[in-house]
């Protein structure tokens, strides 16, 4: 009689090419998958997201599909063979793959969930960047200065993870002006909504705002000029602020609208603006 604790008894050694032909099958099928949902989110920018979301769905599937497929070419299940996996392979590859486990697991509660999905800008453990892939291990976020962060399903279930845009192509952006006390409030505020409201990424179907409020920047006392505006995808994000930026910056200095700078007053109240550095 076999011993039921020799697990290689139940190996099918001709089934381990098989094995191996269905994983490379599965990993040319995910890829091909990705490229394909790829391209037609290209062709189709306003469903972009919702393609890349059902591509990862479908890859995932097909991963866990393949998976199953090559251990039932490998191992000839009877019932020695349950004794064996539940004797040695528990204990073995239980301790060896708990975090792979506890990563799929992770994974699919993500999928579920959806804390975030595929095409979201994410902030998560000092990174910020867009989720390129959902696997069955990890997540990849990609930077704003292309480089690409792996990080392990089981993280975010732990820790929190902020996304920008939740699912929808457009996000708000938020960016700060700072001004001298002493300058034209009113006239910066108009440059600024000028500056936002001309910008081809601005989505201005969604609510806007110019505020301002006054802080202390640079150890000087300011007032500060926030524009809250929707960008019209997210992969222009920072073509928005960029052109934003520059509008700005020549509107403040067309209108002389000066940068905060520190302030004397005389005796009588005056504000006194101290003599520009040498040359």
């Amino acid at each position: 009689m076999d011993d039921p604790g020799n697990i290689l008894q139940f190996v099918r050694v001709s089934g381990l090419v098989t094995a191996v032909v269905i994983l490379a099958v599965t990993w040319g099928a995910s890829h091909l998958v990705r490229r394909t949902f790829e391209r037609v989110g290209d062709r189709f920018p306003d469903r972009r997201l919702l393609l890349q979301q059902i591509g990862t769905f479908t890859r995932f599937l097909l991963y866990i599909l393949g998976f199953i497929a090559s251990i039932l070419a490998i191992f000839k299940f009877t019932d020695q063979m349950f004794l064996a996996l539940g004797g040695t392979i528990a204990v073995t590859v239980g301790f060896a793959f708990k975090d792979l486990a506890a990563s799929v697991i992770a994974g699919m509660t993500i999928l579920v969930d959806r804390p975030f999905q595929v095409g979201d800008r994410v902030s998560f453990g000092g990174f910020y960047g867009e989720i390129t892939s959902i696997g069955l291990r990890s997540v990849r976020l990609t930077t704003l200065d292309d480089n690409l962060v792996t990080i392990p399903n089981n993280k975010f279930l732990t820790d929190a993870v902020s996304s920008g845009n939740a699912g929808a192509l457009d996000m708000l952006i938020q960016m700060d002006f700072y001004i001298g006390i002493d300058q034209d409030l009113a006239r910066a505020k108009q440059v600024v909504t000028d500056a936002i409201t001309s910008s081809r990424y601005a989505f201005l179907e969604k609510p806007w705002a110019v505020l301002s409020n006054q802080v202390i920047q640079g150890g000087y006392f300011a007032l500060r000029v926030r524009a809250k505006v929707y960008v019209l995808d997210v992969r222009y994000e920072k073509a928005l602020e960029s052109e934003v930026t520059e509008r700005v910056t020549l509107g403040f200095k067309s209108a002389g609208i000066l940068p905060p700078a520190m302030l004397v007053r005389s005796l009588d109240g005056a504000p006194l603006v101290p003599p520009p550095p040498p040359a």
